[in-house]
């Protein structure tokens, strides 16, 4: 028989559940910041599975706020403030605001027949 370790498995606690949380945060925003082909599988993905309009805006706010806000914002001729605001669940951006958002990130706007 195998003998076992004296130490205890290491309870997970809420305080290292917020730091894997964070640390996860930290890898998607850094690799959607530099990675344009994962950033559009992402964005397929949320539309592919999503049932409302606000799930994609949201999406597109994470890969807005990988690239970083103000530049993002710059290049739509918005203000930081107001961008937040358009990517919000509550937003209603212009058609405008989404290419420049999608431009920045390095994608563009396309449309396929519905399968």
């Amino acid at each position: 028989m195998a003998k076992r370790s004296k130490k205890a498995a290491k309870p997970v606690t809420r305080r290292s559940r917020i730091a894997d949380a964070a640390s996860y945060d930290q890898w998607a925003r850094r690799t959607l910041a530099t990675d344009a082909d994962l950033a559009a599988e992402y964005l397929r993905e949320v539309l592919e599975h999503s049932h409302t309009p606000e799930e994609l805006l949201l999406g597109l706010r994470r890969i807005a706020e990988a690239k970083g806000m103000s530049r993002v914002a710059e290049a739509a001729g918005l203000s930081r403030e107001s961008l937040y605001r358009s990517l919000s669940a509550a937003g209603n951006p212009r058609l405008s605001t989404l290419v420049a958002v999608l431009r920045v990130a390095g994608l563009k706007l396309s449309v396929r027949p519905a399968a």
